[in-house]
């Protein structure tokens, strides 16, 4: 498991590279999180924790960046709904999947309504579409 910093930063939904709230890039020392400005400091913060635990378990399995970010351009380009990483044939899902769970206990842990935050997201990206 390599040693490197990670930044997190909100950034405009516009300057994504493809249709999403949250993304990592970065090479091997220096690493970036990128979240979509929502407005909403709690759920940035949501959606930057699922971003480091699915980054922290790809890493230490071995999956590439580029393998995920091929799978997810893919993916929207498809014209599929949903989230790339809950598509079974993602080089990543199992660590998005256990991303998203962590994510939605720490929803709770911060006394949010899961289903009104999973709402707001999955309006917020269609909106941005």
């Amino acid at each position: 498991f390599p040693s490197h910093d990670n930044t997190v930063k909100t950034i405009p939904q516009i300057q994504h590279r493809y249709p999403t709230l949250g993304d990592y890039v970065g090479h091997e020392k220096l690493r970036f999180i990128q979240v979509s400005d929502m407005g909403n400091a709690r759920y940035e913060f949501l959606v930057a924790m699922h971003e480091l635990i699915e980054q922290a378990l790809c890493l230490a399995r071995g999956i590439s960046e580029d393998s995920i970010t091929q799978f997810d351009i893919a993916f929207e380009k498809s014209g599929k709904k949903g989230e790339p990483g809950d598509d079974p044939q993602a080089p990543y899902h199992k660590e998005h999947v256990y991303a998203t769970a962590i994510e939605y206990s720490l929803c709770k842990e911060l006394g949010l309504n899961v289903t009104a935050y999973d709402r707001f997201l999955n309006e917020y990206i269609a909106r941005s579409m």
